[in-house]
């Protein structure tokens, strides 16, 4: 039990052992947290919540730091029983005290909790499209003249130090322990190589409970990224979920015309800064919206 400021004794730091009571908590919103992806962000942020008198999870909320002066929020979920107490200021005030002033903190707010964020300083400064489709199953995209030799290849090891850079390039921070630990997690996990062996894009998809979640996918252009989602969905036959910024119209296009439907437009909101760190265009879709 803790005290963050004024906060209530009721509010935890969450442990592995609160796992059960996350996913729990995340069915009784109609999310779906498993325990792999929790074990994911306890290992890589902390994670509050408050608890009642015999231990039940009543709420969370989850910080996740990166490298350099930026963290995302995420997992903010009150209990329908519980809503209206004043557990989601509580949360965000703990997460955002958590971490220095001068990081920028990010989140892909929910229509419920968005008045919240603006209250807190938080303001609106692009937006995601999340994209669900129940099969998608296309043809191969074509070989773009621009991409003659791209190789498309497993993800190894010894390609991690160039998918860091790749990915800090596209997001605006680095994320190393993120991405380590995601990578573990993935179903696959793939690089695009130019015809010199270079590593220009990547891509993982990962395996939840309803859907498969593709991202995070970075690379020069629509067409590589059309690529890489191919060949990290092809072998699959289910539900595919993936949110990709606001800006790749393109990929937009590509996605609705081969199966996917838009399914929410959130807003991605900072504090602590006026905008997103400085990114280089080739994000096209984010890991999942707790990673940012």
């Amino acid at each position: 039990m803790i005290k963050v400021n004024s906060i209530d004794s009721c509010l935890h730091s969450l442990t592995i052992s609160d796992i059960p009571g996350l996913i729990a908590l995340s069915d009784s919103v109609g999310w779906d947290y498993d325990e792999t992806e929790i074990h994911t962000i306890l290992s890589i942020g902390t994670v509050f919540g408050h608890k009642d008198a015999s231990g039940t999870l009543l709420s969370s909320a989850a910080i996740i730091p990166y490298d350099d002066n930026l963290a995302s929020i995420g997992m903010v979920i009150v209990h329908p029983s519980s809503q209206g107490k004043g557990y989601g200021r509580q949360l965000m005030k703990a997460c955002m005290a958590s971490v220095s002033t001068d990081t920028t903190i990010m989140l892909i707010a929910t229509p419920e909790g968005e008045p919240l964020y603006k209250t807190l300083g938080f303001q609106t400064v692009d937006r995601i499209r999340k994209f669900i489709a129940e099969r998608y199953e296309p043809e191969a995209p074509p070989q773009h003249e621009a991409h003659d030799g791209l190789k498309i290849a497993p993800m190894e090891w010894d390609d991690f130090s160039s998918v860091v850079e790749l990915d800090k390039a596209a997001l605006g921070s680095s994320r190393s322990h993120f991405l380590k630990t995601r990578m573990r997690q993935a179903s696959t996990c793939l690089v695009a190589k130019n015809r010199s062996g270079k590593i220009i894009g990547y891509g993982f998809a990962v395996q939840g409970p309803v859907n498969l979640i593709a991202g995070p996918i970075v690379a020069e252009n629509a067409v590589m990224a059309e690529h890489l989602l191919y060949k990290l969905t092809q072998h699959h036959t289910g539900r595919v979920r993936i949110d990709v910024p606001d800006e790749q119209a393109a990929f937009h296009a590509y996605l609705e015309q081969n199966g996917f439907t838009q399914a929410s437009y959130p807003p991605v909101m900072v504090a602590n800064a006026t905008s997103l760190p400085r990114r280089d265009g080739t994000y096209w879709a984010i890991g999942a919206q707790i990673y940012g």
